[in-house]
């Protein structure tokens, strides 16, 4: 094991003051922590609590595209707590990578805030939704945006902490249940996490993200780097819900309330993949290439997992989990292949994540609008809802397409550059799965389609009248599924940049330690 290194505490302390810019990097953090201590200070007025949860979900995307806006123009962003620099000073550093997760989640918290004033009563927010929402997002941004590994630790405390509230906010028998499967796997994840980061600290004596990845070279000969590497996939690969630790999600995104499904599956699993990418991809490159061939049969298993049970499914919410799970898998293939073919594995996967994230949001929002319509969730059950409203058939429609990777629409693009890494790499089995469990999932979204929209219903359904609150959310996030699948241009070249970063991490070290000081 290497000593820690010894630093001249007298160079330690930054003697400028900090830009004003810099205070972007935590203010989406402060935005949400100070919200949520007053919405919940508000928890006997929940009329007025939802509209500023909603206000301030808004006010966190604009925040979040400032920071997205400086980040593109200028370059990672840190700002050092305490004016302390690493290892003694916890640092907030914001990349390309970071900055696009943090704003494509705060716009899907908006959407599902907004969904939520139909979908959660009086009771629900006297029990804290709202409070919990903006805990939650406290927990996903300060993981996108930390640069110190611990600190991601407490992040996944603090939204895991929020999401059991939310999952069991009923108090109902199937809610119950299902929180007691998504935490017991999620605890094992987060002790695996623990016990990685202890053992990184007893190496590198850091626990800064650039400080390690500057060192690891140096270490690779005496620090146990592969058995860090391995526990860190293990941990983020049960938290992404990756085959063979991915059935505590079906077994428990069915059971809460729809609109917390919906961020569930926009979010939880992105902050798992988004983990394993910055710790294996920048921090442990070395590792995660002779780790490769584990990470791409684990990715193909878990998209053709993912896509059979979504096959075998009768339930609308269980067949979208394995969605979610199909989906998690082509992220993995981009882990897996890494910075081949121009970048074309990570950046394959930063763009995939991205989608996921607005589609898996919408897709639970539109299972809510088909249980509002049709009067549950059983495939075998719904039928009739063409000719109950041919907009929204037309909406559903477009989502599911997407997920299938179908063009025109967002899905269809992550998944050319992922096909494409892997025939370049020469891994053609892969780009096989890749392919094939898109197939699947086509039959799995026909099938439903066929089922739930084309089929005459078996009884006459009542006319559905229009429901802002619910039909907003749902055609915003479906314009960005069509915006981003029409009009790719920019978003690819974000995530090739975000991709550079993460391969190259030279201007993220030099935000951290500017001048090269160490």
């Amino acid at each position: 094991m290497a000593a820690p290194t010894t630093v001249d505490l007298s160079d330690a302390l930054i003697a400028a003051p900090v830009p004003l810019a810099h205070w972007l990097a935590i203010l989406p953090v402060a935005h949400c922590i100070t919200l949520g201590a007053v919405l919940l200070m508000l928890r006997g007025y929940p009329r007025v609590q939802a509209w500023l949860a909603i206000s301030g979900l808004a006010g966190l995307a604009l925040i979040d595209a400032a920071l997205l806006a400086k980040v593109a123009a200028e370059g990672p962003l840190t700002m050092v707590m305490g004016r302390w620099l690493p290892p003694f000073g916890i640092a907030f550093t914001v990349d390309l990578f970071g900055a696009l997760m943090t704003f494509t989640a705060a716009l899907a918290a908006l959407a599902g805030g907004i969904y939520a004033l139909a979908d959660i009563g009086q009771s629900g927010r006297r029990y804290g939704f709202f409070p919990l929402l903006m805990l939650l997002m406290a927990g996903v941004t300060g993981a996108f945006l930390t640069g110190d590994i611990f600190n991601l630790y407490v992040w996944f405390e603090v939204l895991l902490i929020s999401s059991f509230g939310l999952i069991i906010l009923g108090s109902e028998r199937e809610q119950i249940d299902g929180a007691l499967k998504y935490a017991v796997l999620n605890l094992i994840a987060t002790t695996l996490f623990l016990i990685g980061v202890g053992i990184l600290y007893a190496a590198f004596g850091t626990l800064n993200m650039a400080d390690i990845a500057a060192r690891a070279r140096d270490l690779r000969g005496t620090a146990p780097l592969m058995t860090l590497a391995s526990l860190f996939l293990l941990a983020f690969g049960m938290k992404a819900a990756a085959f063979p630790v991915n059935f505590w999600l079906p077994a428990a995104y069915h059971t809460p309330r729809i609109v917390v499904s919906a961020l569930f599956a926009g979010l939880l699993t992105k902050v798992g993949i988004y983990a394993l990418i910055r710790v294996i991809v920048m921090l442990l490159p070395v590792e995660r290439a002779e780790l490769s061939p584990l990470i791409a049969l684990a990715a193909a298993a878990t998209i053709v997992v993912g896509a059979l049970g979504a096959l075998a499914e009768n339930d609308i919410r269980r067949l979208f989990g394995y969605v979610v799970i199909s989906g998690i898998g082509n992220m993995l293939a981009g882990v897996a292949l890494g910075g081949v073919s121009g970048l074309g594995g990570i950046s394959g996967a930063v763009f995939y994540a991205l989608h996921s994230m607005v589609l898996m949001t919408a897709l639970y929002l539109a299972a809510g609008e088909i249980a509002r319509r049709g009067g549950g969730f059983s495939l075998s059950a719904l039928g009739g809802l063409y000719r109950q409203s041919g907009g929204f058939t037309a909406l559903s429609l477009v989502l599911f397409l997407a997920a299938c990777g179908l063009p025109p629409f967002s899905g269809f693009w992550p998944k050319v550059m992922l096909v494409k890494a892997s025939l370049d790499s020469g891994a053609w089995w892969l780009a096989a799965a890749i392919l094939v469990g898109g197939f699947l999932t086509t039959i799995a979204f026909g099938r439903l389609f066929l089922l739930v929209y084309w089929r005459p219903a078996a009884m006459v359904l009542a006319p559905s009248r229009a429901n802002w609150r619910t039909g907003l959310p749902l055609a915003a996030l479906t314009a960005l599924v069509i915006g981003f699948g029409i009009l790719p241009e920019r978003l690819l070249a974000l995530s090739q940049s975000a991709a550079a970063g993460l391969v190259e991490p030279g201007a993220y070290l030099h935000s951290v330690f500017p001048g090269g000081a160490r």
